[in-house]
């Protein structure tokens, strides 16, 4: 249960379906005849088997659905025998399920008061799964709370920021000029775990959809750093004749 913590994703609200309930003798459309009767169920199945999930809930929403819901207890008590109990979370004052319409005003109404610009509500599907990334989630993590049945969804929603465009940055400053330690004369080039995962993230989401400038940023920063490994091999290469790793030479010739 929510309050537990998690949130158990089984069925979707679809939107309601009317029919005339006066024998269209009404002259208006079917969703506002004022008989109009319901002609779909509140609530369906999921788009996919992915869809079904459980997501845990951070400890500061749990407090807020728990404050809602004491709301909504006193609206019921304030309702009486007009309150129809369905287990609603988020229920009408008299307890029957919201019109999918009421998220959609709510949203352009928080947009307004926070002074932002004008987005559709499912954008935040977008910010949410782009929250992951920036928190490095694990790809197969972020599938199961978003839903995903296919890892082309996260190219999808999943969108590169400045913030990791400069984290990026970061870690190949930290690759090139800071990370090689010559003092030893072995000429090896220490990489962080860090730094891989995020150079194997812009490789994965950045450049696929990345500009013309980003895209010859990357190539720049791979270049550099196959220049500072190659200089490093031709430095520290040992005078033997003993066969280099996987089939290389270490006397400076041809990879044999």
């Amino acid at each position: 249960m929510w309050d537990h913590g998690v949130l158990h994703v089984r069925r979707s609200r679809l939107r309601p379906k009317y029919a005339h309930g006066c024998g269209d003798s009404c002259g208006r459309t079917p969703g506002t005849c004022p008989q109009r009767v319901s002609t779909r169920p509140a609530t369906g199945r999921v788009k996919s088997k992915a869809g079904r999930r459980t997501i845990g809930l951070p400890p500061q929403l749990v407090a807020l659905l728990r404050a809602h819901w004491a709301e909504q207890e006193r609206e019921c008590e304030q309702a009486r025998q007009r309150w129809q109990e369905e287990g609603w979370v988020f229920a009408s004052p008299t307890g029957q399920p919201l019109n999918p319409n009421t998220d959609y005003h709510e949203w352009k109404r928080l947009l307004k008061e926070a002074g932002l610009r004008e987005t559709r509500l499912h954008d935040a599907r977008h910010t949410a799964a782009t929250v992951l990334l920036l928190l490095d989630v694990p790809e197969r993590t972020v599938m199961s709370l978003m839903g995903w049945s296919s890892t082309d969804m996260a190219a999808r929603y999943q969108h590169v920021t400045d913030t990791i465009r400069q984290d990026v940055a970061r870690q190949v400053d930290v690759l090139i000029w800071q990370a090689r330690d010559s003092s030893t004369g072995e000429g090896t080039v220490p990489v962080s775990r860090v730094s891989l995962t995020a150079i194997l993230r812009l490789a994965e989401l950045g450049l696929v959809h990345a500009d013309e400038a980003v895209m010859a940023d990357a190539q720049e920063a791979i270049e550099q750093i196959r220049a500072v490994l190659a200089d490093g091999v031709g430095h520290s290469a040992p005078d033997t004749d003993e066969p280099g790793p996987r089939g290389t030479s270490t006397d400076g010739g041809e990879t044999k």
